[in-house]
């Protein structure tokens, strides 16, 4: 697709789930693309996969509570590509329980993740779309921030967070860099694999019953980017339709 092919796009959280059927229908429609994750053997297999039907893909191991990885990423891209056209932030945790619980280690966790992580991403790439004179933020919220339901407060704080920081770094960015959000819902991923045991349960139940999969949320990310130069995409919202 002319609006996708030969863009150079990063993404992190890349080894799976949603970020990984991103990488692959990006690849498979022309991008270049370069994945960040931290499971290293998984982004080894997924390049393999891409350049093996075709596509180029590069891969750095990226852990997004660290601001130089998420530097190094980018300058990846410079280096193997020349320039960044988009930065798709999709690493993220839910590590949801009740606030009863006090698991503030895990609130930590998720503020370090799903929060600073993509405000890491914003500071090594904005410089970069300032200097080429164009740039795209594609950043990964939930649903959960568009309705608030027990256990899940933290996690939606988070989620909003970057909802809201997205919105004013699109008021900032002038007419050179587009800036989108995309609100999976309940999606087919490995989300359940890091909570707690008495959560995975239900949350793999819901998933059996009207998950969507995660190649559904990464056409969404490719109608966003696919867009003319003008036109910016700020707010994508992709569910199951038996989700209330």
């Amino acid at each position: 697709m002319p609006g996708i092919e030969g863009k150079v796009i990063a993404i992190t959280g890349a080894s799976s789930g949603i970020g990984e059927a991103t990488a692959l229908l990006l690849a498979e429609r022309g991008a270049k693309v370069v994945l960040g994750a931290r499971r290293q053997e998984c982004l080894q297999a997924l390049v393999a996969r891409i350049e093996k039907a075709g596509g180029q893909a590069v891969y750095a191991r990226t852990d997004v509570k660290r601001r130089e990885d998420l530097t190094s990423l980018v300058g990846l891209a410079r280096d193997c590509y020349g320039k960044l056209d988009v930065l798709v932030s999709n690493a993220g945790i839910g590590l949801i329980s009740p606030l009863d619980d006090l698991r503030v280690e895990d609130w930590e966790e998720m503020i370090d993740v799903n929060l600073k992580g993509v405000l890491y991403g914003i500071a090594a790439a904005l410089p970069v779309f300032r200097e080429q004179g164009f740039g795209h933020f594609v950043n990964t919220v939930s649903t959960a921030g568009l309705r608030i339901v027990p256990l899940q407060a933290v996690y939606a704080g988070t989620k909003n967070a970057v909802r809201t920081i997205s919105e004013g770094l699109r008021q900032e960015a002038g007419d050179s860099v587009r800036v989108t959000v995309v609100s999976p819902g309940v999606t087919r991923t490995e989300f359940a694999d890091s909570m707690a045991p008495e959560m995975q349960a239900q949350v793999r139940d819901r998933m059996d019953k009207i998950a969507i999969p995660p190649e559904a949320v990464a056409r969404a990310i490719a109608f966003a980017i696919e867009q003319p130069a003008g036109v910016d995409v700020g707010d994508i919202v992709v569910r199951p339709t038996a989700q209330n």
